[in-house]
């Protein structure tokens, strides 16, 4: 194995760009690879910069003419055929886009391939994990499915069992449309309620097509959820169904928009939570994986206080070399996010909430909690579906 650990990384991924008026601006990137540079992670890890996706790996998800749709909204923006999500309020199209999003998916393969491969143990691309992209489809501020195209490489090289775990604030609704008949896919949400947040999809009740019954796992959590909740709820489904269903790698995305902080959503976890969740992926895949571990992106939409330091946490575990909580965040990164943005940077690598304190499923089961609740309508849509106690 040549490095333990891979960051994908290309400049060029910072040009995926809706516009000055859309939220996700991609000062998020620059800030998060200027901040890893800042606390030394990328000399932890191997830097590589993967190529685009080619049209034949863009078809192991998308269609061809919603391919040539992007292409064609690409040359000429104006032209965008919203029938296909393009030159709409999410999705607005812009010159260059099928290159860039083209770009960012060929990350994501590239990670899957060199963790596939024994290139690498962990593979991160904090640009990846646009989840909402549908076969024929942009949505969601997402036009290629890096994810979704990032798992089929993966069957396509030879993989029997991937397991895909999306711990955004918004449902994974397009890596679970492309796999829903697939039972080599496990797909595993964790998200707000769609009864009040975008996409208005990841009901417990879905659970995969008839020829896949189970393979697809939702926990649909309630408005306000916090931190101990929220860490409650991904230990008290996750890590029993990946020791089911033995995956032979681990494909995580880490939408930041969970935070308390984010302006599109309605949870209130912290930065340190968000870690722990961290931590606890880089488990699982050693448990259940051997260690193959692919960990992308996704939303997050403060893009100064908090996605940069939470993609950094990542990239710092998937490297061996976690950053501590406390560690004090260096002046001049803090100078170039004011020479950016305007805005103060935070000062540390924590919301001050480390460690976060959670009790495990075990304990203090309240039927009467919402919370609760969500997490009984989950594992009893799934688990008997498994054979696992529900």
């Amino acid at each position: 194995m040549s490095g333990r650990a891979q960051l994908m990384w290309d400049e060029a991924v910072t040009g995926y760009d809706f516009g000055p008026e859309h939220p996700m601006d991609p000062v998020r990137l620059a800030l998060t690879r200027s901040l890893v540079g800042a606390l030394g992670l990328d000399r932890e890890v191997e830097v590589v910069a993967a190529r685009a996706a080619g049209e034949s790996t863009l078809r192991l998800v998308h269609r061809q003419d919603y391919i040539d749709a992007v292409k064609a909204a690409s040359l000429d923006p104006g032209a965008a055929d919203p029938a296909y999500g393009l030159g709409t309020v999410d999705d607005p199209a812009f010159a260059g886009m099928h290159e860039v999003s083209s770009l960012i998916a060929g990350q994501s393969v590239g990670a899957a391939e060199a963790v596939w491969r024994g290139q690498a143990l962990h593979a991160v691309n904090f640009a990846g994990g646009l989840h909402h992209a549908m076969p024929g489809a942009a949505s969601g501020f997402c036009v290629y499915n890096d994810a979704a195209l990032a798992i089929a490489r993966l069957l396509e090289l030879g993989a029997e069992r991937v397991a895909y775990v999306d711990v955004d604030v918004h449902h994974g609704d397009g890596v679970q449309a492309a796999f829903w008949e697939d039972p080599r896919v496990l797909t595993v949400s964790l998200h707000e309620h769609p009864r009040t947040l975008f996409p208005q999809t990841g009901w417990p009740e879905e659970t995969g097509a008839e020829c896949a019954e189970g393979s697809a796992v939702n926990i649909a959590l309630p408005a306000g959820t916090g931190d101990a909740g929220w860490v409650r709820a991904f230990h008290a489904v996750v890590p029993e169904v990946l020791a089911d269903f033995r995956p032979q790698v681990l494909v995580t995305q880490h939408g930041a928009d969970t935070h308390f902080e984010d302006p599109l959503a309605h949870l209130a976890v912290s930065l340190d939570a968000q870690r722990a969740v961290q931590v606890a992926c880089h488990e699982l895949a050693h448990e259940y994986a051997e260690g193959r571990w692919v960990a992308l992106g996704g939303g997050g939409y403060a893009v100064v206080d908090v996605v940069p330091r939470s993609w950094a946490h990542l990239v710092g575990i998937a490297a061996g070399r976690p950053v501590d909580p406390e560690t004090v965040i260096p002046e001049g990164w803090r100078q170039e996010v004011y020479a950016r943005t305007r805005q103060l940077g935070p000062m540390r690598m924590t919301d001050g909430r480390w460690p976060v304190g959670w009790a495990s499923w075990e304990e203090g089961y309240d039927p009467a909690d919402r919370l609760d609740q969500a997490v009984v309508a989950a594992r009893r849509a799934v688990f008997p579906l498994r054979g696992l106690l529900a």
